[in-house]
């Protein structure tokens, strides 16, 4: 029983259902939240890392047509400066929605929308740094009243355990994930303490 006990990966944190709800719906109603409403549904909707957000520039998810991708061939991923594989990330419906309206918010609000622009900028018109998307993370957070904060990673996390939950397919999660290994994929297959505690509520006793 210890050796198999030492070799239990537990479920990363992730938030639950209700906190993904809140936070979005708490940053698509603010006045000055909507910037912030799509780095949260991107990274909630991709999987995608702080430092890979960060990257984006306009010409990544803008097509020359001027629409927005489904299919997204990442510039900047983990280790991408050593690994010659590309990359690509699977837009949602939701975020395909969501991305349109942010373009034209951005040109209402005077920022460019030429291919090399950044996606997401500081207030200073500058690209946004990860460190400010981790402040950013942590306001709203705050204003959203979570009892235990979470790092900007859990989005991640979280992004991915809703793919697998979804399908219960590891496979489309290692791919979602861009896993090279299938075992690093399989931590999101482990259940949750959520997950023991609500099979445990008709538990016969």
């Amino acid at each position: 029983m210890p050796a198999y006990a030492a070799t239990v990966r537990r479920a990363p944190r992730t938030l639950v259902e209700s906190e993904q709800s809140r936070l979005l719906k708490l940053t698509g109603e603010h006045r000055r939240g909507f910037r912030d409403h799509v780095i949260l549904s991107i990274a909630l909707g991709t999987a995608l890392r702080e430092h890979e957000i960060a990257a984006l520039d306009v010409g990544d998810i803008v097509n020359e047509h001027g629409r927005i991708r489904r299919r997204v061939p990442l510039r900047v991923f983990k280790r991408s400066n050593m690994d010659v594989e590309s990359q690509q990330v699977f837009f949602p419906d939701d975020l395909v929605y969501k991305l349109n309206k942010f373009i034209v918010w951005k040109k209402s609000h005077g920022e460019s929308v030429v291919p090399d622009a950044p996606l997401f900028v500081s207030r200073l018109g500058k690209r946004i740094a990860t460190r400010t998307l981790r402040l950013m993370f942590k306001t709203w957070q705050e204003r959203a009243g979570f009892d235990q904060p979470f790092r900007f990673h859990a989005l991640r996390h979280t992004g991915i355990t809703n793919v697998y939950k979804r399908t219960k397919d590891v496979l489309l999660a290692q791919r979602v994930a861009r896993h090279k290994s299938i075992q690093s994929t399989m931590i999101y297959a482990s259940p949750s303490d959520q997950d023991v505690e609500d099979a445990m509520r008709d538990q016969p006793c």
